[in-house]
């Protein structure tokens, strides 16, 4: 009899209206790696600064599918002088059903880029060490700060419009 009633709870709280999140399909879109300064590179002492550039966007496919695209450009350089960049698109087929328009945009600049982000580090150290170069770890990534960042920018340039 408890587990009739334990059986019961699940389906009860069932009838709230919850959405349906899943990843689709996960994939790179493109890569790119360039070094315009090799061989020579290879012969100096350097010290590497780093600067890395993301965006993501998002195109709705129907069915509730949606592809997010994570899009990271890692630039280092030595001085004034580009030791190579590297660029990856990676993208994912998410589906999204069943939630409010406000929380799809939050999903889709947050959960989707955390799901995705660790496969962009994983190519871009790959694609950095088959280059010759010392391996790159791109530093985590907070898309909840950075989106939280955009929606109050976006508040404040609706305030100021207004």
């Amino acid at each position: 009899m408890a587990d009739e009633q334990e059986n019961q709870q699940p389906a009860a709280a069932d009838t709230n209206t919850r959405g349906q999140f899943e990843i689709q399909k996960i994939y790179v879109k493109n890569i790119s790696l360039e070094s315009p300064s090799s061989p020579q590179i290879f012969r100096e002492q350097w010290r590497p600064s780093v600067h890395m550039d993301i965006a993501n966007s998002a195109d709705e496919l129907g069915d509730n599918l949606y592809e997010v695209t994570l899009s990271v450009t890692a630039t280092v350089s030595h001085e004034e002088k580009t030791i190579y960049l590297v660029e990856v698109q990676q993208a994912g087929i998410f589906l999204m059903a069943d939630f409010p328009r406000e929380i799809i945009g939050r999903m889709v600049a947050t959960v989707c880029p955390n799901i995705m982000f660790p496969f962009v580090r994983e190519i871009v150290s790959d694609l950095v060490t088959r280059a010759g170069f010392p391996q790159l770890l791109l530093t985590p990534v907070n898309f909840d700060a950075l989106y939280l960042q955009h929606q109050q920018k976006v508040a404040a340039e609706k305030e100021q419009t207004h």
